[in-house]
């Protein structure tokens, strides 16, 4: 079931995005007077097709782009049996060069719109909540095994991230951070400043699905919520609003304390002390075989909550949309430099469908919709041929120079880009199937 909810949210995710994008170049080229054949969703084999005056709406069986074919456009169908006559009024060759340029801008510009839109409506809908740093740093961190390997412990309080101030816990992993250069943190380790340095590698273990376990969490105290009825906590007798002090012996404060001891003693027979209104109390319990005793813990820790206005969550939206074009431009200079393997920064398909999740959130849906939507936009505008970027660049010369590329030019490299997209698009695929092993 969880697949199928993962699948459904992918397809209907990208329907939405191709659906917004193809849009944006047929407006553009309706509104100039050109003759939009075809608009799909999805490639072929078609599943469903509709004329609506002189074009033909239609949903493809693969659902992994679309189209839109614009007469006398030289595009990804490579169909360039009007060229060799003049060209009709309705024709995009006919149209001059500055509105082909806004055709072929047309679908980035909306999926840069709809990018924005989104976040801003993420903004407006849940605020935000965060741990301040004043109060990740009363307990301190925990370091797991990938936080361990970068040089964090267990206790650290983070004082500053390259040698600057920080505001949140989230500032400690940041993306921007993961993909920047030397960067250090500065940690307070029983009473000495020390500092941390981050590898410029780092992001390709952060990446890989083998370590996606915290790197570093905040150390939280921690009470009894709720008891499950007939566990082994419940017949040991504790009650919501229980604190466990200590077991066997061992002081516990804090929840990963908590955690690492009893997975220690799976199965087996304990002694522990429980607090409940200031009174200590002894009780024994036979700890589960996943390490559990049968109970819902209440973290004690107290987030940030902070709500946007409207004219504040456009700002904010804004800010975080742009936020994913700028780490994507990061990304693409780390892969250049060769600090990040290609392998486990490219993703597909499959690894977007792990994104969303097998159980349906609309926040976190709406979240990957508007991260995607700025990522195609992004991705859209690289200067291949076959994709908008190409299209972009060639016009831009001929505005430039008033000279326009020959139309056996401009079929050669749509052939071309068709190559280099296509054998990316396998690369990804096959290289998501490899990582799910």
């Amino acid at each position: 079931m969880e697949t199928l909810i993962m699948v459904g949210q992918l397809l209907l995710g990208l329907s939405i995005l191709v659906g917004v994008h193809e849009w944006g170049h047929m407006v553009a080229a309706k509104s100039f007077g050109m003759r939009v054949e075809k608009f799909s969703i999805g490639f072929p084999p078609k599943i469903w097709g509709k004329q609506i005056g002189e074009t033909e709406y239609s949903i493809g069986a693969i659902p992994l782009g679309g189209f839109v074919k614009i007469t006398g456009m030289i595009d990804e169908s490579l169909d360039t049996k009007t060229l060799n006559a003049e060209p009709e009024p309705y024709e995009f060759r006919a149209k001059p060069a500055w509105q082909r340029l806004i055709v072929m801008m047309g679908g980035i510009i909306v999926n840069v719109v709809t990018g924005i839109i989104i976040f801003i409506g993420l903004a407006l809908a849940n605020g935000e909540a965060y741990i301040p740093k004043e109060e990740l740093n009363e307990h301190g961190i925990v370091a797991y095994d990938l936080g361990e390997q970068l040089g964090f412990k267990t206790g650290d309080r983070v004082l500053a991230i390259n040698g600057q101030d920080y505001d949140r816990f989230s500032d400690i992993l940041s993306p921007d951070l993961l993909l920047g250069t030397d960067s250090y943190y500065t940690v307070l380790r029983n009473g000495k400043e020390i500092r941390v340095d981050m590898p410029n590698d780092f992001i390709d273990k952060f990446a890989d699905k083998r370590n996606r376990v915290d790197v570093i969490s905040p150390r939280i105290p921690f009470s009894i919520q709720s008891v499950v009825p007939g566990s082994s906590a419940a017949k040991a007798g504790l009650e919501a609003g229980d604190v466990i002090v200590a077991i066997n012996g061992k002081d516990i404060k804090y929840f990963d304390q908590l955690s690492a001891t009893l997975d220690s003693l799976k199965g087996q027979e304990i002694a522990f002390k429980t607090n409940r209104d200031n009174e200590i109390i002894d009780m024994e319990a036979t700890v589960n075989d996943d390490g559990t005793l049968g109970f819902v813990a209440q973290y004690e820790i107290d987030y940030v909550t902070r709500k946007f206005g409207f004219t504040e969550a456009i700002g904010e939206g804004t800010y975080n949309a742009f936020a994913v074009v700028w780490l994507n431009i990061k990304g693409f200079q780390k892969m250049i430099a060769g600090d990040v393997d290609v392998r486990k920064s490219l993703s597909g398909p499959i690894k977007i469908a792990t994104f969303f999740g097998g159980t349906w959130d609309w926040n976190n849906f709406w979240r990957i919709v508007g991260l995607l939507s700025m990522v195609l936009a992004f991705m859209n505008f690289l200067p291949i041929p076959a994709l908008d970027g190409g299209h972009v660049v060639f016009l831009t010369w001929e505005i430039v120079t008033g000279r326009k590329p020959s139309d056996r030019f401009l079929e050669n490299a749509q052939k071309v880009g068709m190559v280099i997209l296509l054998s990316l698009m396998a690369f990804v695929i096959i290289n998501d199937t490899i990582s799910l092993f």
